[in-house]
Formats: structure tokens, sequence, C-alpha cells
């Protein structure tokens, strides 16, 4: 667990507060110490902190915590609400320092952080958390890096960061969904042009055998008709039935005598019979 983390955990946690952000300092001169205060407690480690607490109203603090040499429990030193920062000093509004100051009602700090990254880091935390908590009297930033009061600052890239991948999520999403649709449009397409082919080609098939069948019984017939025009062709027609007149085939192949029907239908029997 990080130094920052155990902070949180230890110091903020029980009391129901959340830490926003952390910087580990040193002073930059030293400070003063009565005549007669005692000797101190050896070497110690110095954070920052900024919190706010879970509960409404939120009330925004800045707090020293101590870490001493050979203890791995931090300690909560010193306090102030946002309302009494009055000032906080970038040092240099011309490049990354780690150089810093804070001046509240009553104490006046110098410090300088681990590393020009961090001190730019809980600049732009304190400054955004100054804008949405304090009171109408804002601290006053001065000596600060535009970049860390502007819109570019880490916690509006970070905002911008996250808005953009939900956006392209949803983006992806939204694409898939509509591939997704197509997909199925497109197979009810295909089903439905298959079962009018499925139905289109049983008919076909029904016609085809009509048809087959209309062909077979055509060609029986001309079977037929020619077997009787041969027949009577040579028969002896005329010592049978002199006073008939030989029969005649209309276009429909059928005999247009009467006389002649039962032995027409003899004939047809045995053509018929021929040709299966």
């Amino acid at each position: 667990m990080s130094a920052k983390s155990a902070i949180n955990k230890e110091v903020f946690t029980p009391h129901d507060e959340k830490m926003l952000a952390a910087v580990q300092v040193k002073r930059r001169t030293k400070k003063k110490i009565p005549f007669l205060a005692t000797g101190g407690q050896g070497d110690y480690m110095t954070f920052i902190c900024l919190s706010v607490t879970n509960k409404k109203p939120s009330h925004v603090s800045i707090t020293k915590v101590k870490q001493f040499q050979g203890s791995s429990a931090f300690v909560k030193r010193s306090q102030w609400t946002i309302d009494q920062l009055r000032q906080v000093n970038g040092i240099d509004p011309n490049r990354d320092c780690p150089e810093f100051d804070l001046m509240f009602d009553n104490a006046f700090d110098q410090w300088v952080a681990g590393s020009a990254g961090e001190k730019c880091t809980f600049v732009q935390i304190l400054h955004h958390t100054c804008q949405r908590y304090s009171s109408p009297r804002k601290p006053e930033f001065v000596n600060c890096q535009s970049k860390l009061l502007g819109g570019n600052s880490i916690l509006h890239s970070a905002a911008d960061s996250v808005t953009s991948a939900v956006q392209k999520a949803s983006q992806a999403l939204n694409e898939r969904g509509e591939r997704l649709g197509r997909a199925e449009e497109r197979t009810a397409d295909m089903m439905n042009s298959a079962e009018q082919f499925a139905v289109t080609a049983h008919k076909v098939l029904e016609l085809g055998r009509n048809l087959e069948s209309l062909l077979s019984l055509r060609w029986m017939c001309q079977c037929c008709c020619s077997s009787i025009s041969s027949g009577f062709a040579e028969s002896s027609w005329q010592g049978k039935h002199q006073a008939s007149s030989p029969p005649q085939i209309t276009h429909n192949g059928l005999l247009s005598s009467p006389g002649w029907s039962s032995c027409a239908a003899d004939l047809f029997s045995q053509t018929v019979g021929g040709c299966g």
C-alpha cells in the first residue's frame, strides 16, 4: 500500500472523509523553534493533504500529516478549512518547479515538493476544489502556470478522456447493433426468397409433368389416327359396304362417318395396345 493510500485509510476514512490529493513536502526554510521547546521526535516525512467530508454539506480541509522515523503510523498535526486559505503561490509562472507557498489566516508555510509533477498535480486539484467548494471569497493563486488553472488541467483532461472513451464505446455498440440488424434483415430476405423459389420450383415441376402427359397423349392420338388411316386404306371397305362412302378423317383425327364406328373402335384398341 502506498503512503497516500495509507494516509487516506488511517487519517481520513475513520472521520468519514475522502482524501482528494496529497503531496510530500519539505520546508524551504527552517522553522524557528521556541527556546523552551523540548527536543523533537527525530526525522519525519510531511504530507500536505486535501480532503472533503462525505456528508452534505461538504467541508473541505487542508491537513498537515506527519510520519515519524521508526513508526508506520501517520499523525495529523495541523488542519485548516478551505475558507482559511488566502493565497497559493506557485513561485514561477514560466516553468515547472517543485516550490510553492500556502498562506492561511494564521499561518504561512514555504514548501518544496518531492517533484515538480507532484506539486503541479496538487495545485491543479486544489484550484479546482476551491472553485467548487470555497466561499465567494476564493483564495488567490499567484505565479502559477496557466495550464494549472485553465481548462487543460489534469482533472479536465481526465474527465475528457473518460467522456471520450464512453462515447467511443457507445458508438461501437451502436454500430454493432446496426450490423446485426442488417444481417437479420438479409437473413429474413434470403429465407423468403428460398421459400418463393421452392414454391415456384414445385409449380414448374408439376407443369412439366402435366406437359409431358399431354405430349404423350398427343403422340398416342397421332399413332392411333395414323393406324386407322392405314387400316382403312388397306381394307376392302368397298366390298362389304358398297353403299357407303369412304370414311373421312376430320382435322381432329376422328372419323366423320358414323357407319364405321365399330371398326374404328376395334382398330383404336389395337393401336393403343401397340403404342403402349
